[in-house]
C-alpha cells in the first residue's frame, strides 16, 4: 500500500527494493526554501543494518502490511520479551534488537502495539507516556518554585532525566517514553 512519506511514523513498517525496514525515527523537514523533506532512520529487518533515507514529503513510499495488535507486556527473560494477546491469550517473544532502546519504559502489565509480519514480531510502539517513581535526586531547594531550572534525577527504572527543581525522591512522575523527559507530577 503507498503512502504519502509525511505521514510516516515511528515503529510503521516500510518496503524498499524488497525488503523490509521499520522506522526508527522519522523528522518532517521544512526549510525556509526548496522543497520540504521527510527525513527517515531505518532498520533492515533481515540483518539488523541501519540506514539513512530522505524523501520529498509528498513522494510515495510503499507501506508493507503489518499485523498490528494490543499486546501486554508480561516479563523478560533470555530468550527475550515477552508479550500476551489480551483476546486470544497467545504469548509472543520479542528480540532485544527489536525492543531496543524501549526496554527501560516497559513495566509489566503495559499495553503495546505489537507489529508482526509473517508471524515475527518486527517492531512495537509504547505508550506516548509512563509513570515511574524518582529514586534519587538533589534535595528540594527552598524558594525555587518558580525557576525554569531543572535538576537531574534517576528513576527506578533507571534512566536519568531532567525534573524540576520541587520534585523530591519517592515523587511519581511521568515521562515521555520516546525520550524520558519528564512531563508530569503523576496524579496517583
Amino acid at each position: 500500500m503507498k503512502v504519502i512519506a509525511s505521514s510516516l511514523r515511528k515503529g510503521n513498517v516500510v518496503e524498499k527494493d524488497g525488503k523490509l525496514y521499520v522506522i526508527l525515527f522519522a523528522e518532517n523537514i521544512h526549510p525556509g526554501k526548496g522543497t520540504p523533506v521527510t527525513q527517515l532512520d531505518m532498520r533492515r529487518i533481515s540483518d539488523g543494518v541501519k540506514v539513512s533515507e530522505r524523501y520529498r514529503t509528498t513522494e510515495q513510499v510503499e507501506r508493507a502490511y503489518v499485523e498490528e495488535r494490543e499486546h501486554t507486556f508480561l516479563y523478560r527473560d533470555g530468550e527475550g520479551f515477552h508479550f500476551m494477546n489480551p483476546e486470544s491469550y497467545d504469548q509472543v517473544a520479542v528480540s532485544e534488537s527489536v525492543v531496543g532502546e524501549m526496554a527501560p519504559y516497559l513495566t509489566e502489565g503495559m499495553a503495546v502495539q505489537v507489529s508482526q509480519y509473517n508471524g515475527i514480531a518486527i517492531s512495537l510502539v509504547l505508550p506516548q507516556r509512563a509513570t515511574f517513581e524518582v529514586v534519587e535526586t538533589e534535595p528540594v531547594t527552598k524558594g525555587q518554585t518558580a525557576s525554569s531550572s531543572y535538576k537531574p534525577a534517576t528513576l527506578s527504572n533507571g534512566v536519568r532525566t531532567l525534573v524540576p527543581p520541587h520534585i523530591s525522591t519517592g515523587t511519581r512522575v511521568v515521562v515521555m517514553t520516546a525520550d524520558g523527559a519528564y512531563v508530569e507530577r503523576a496524579k496517583d
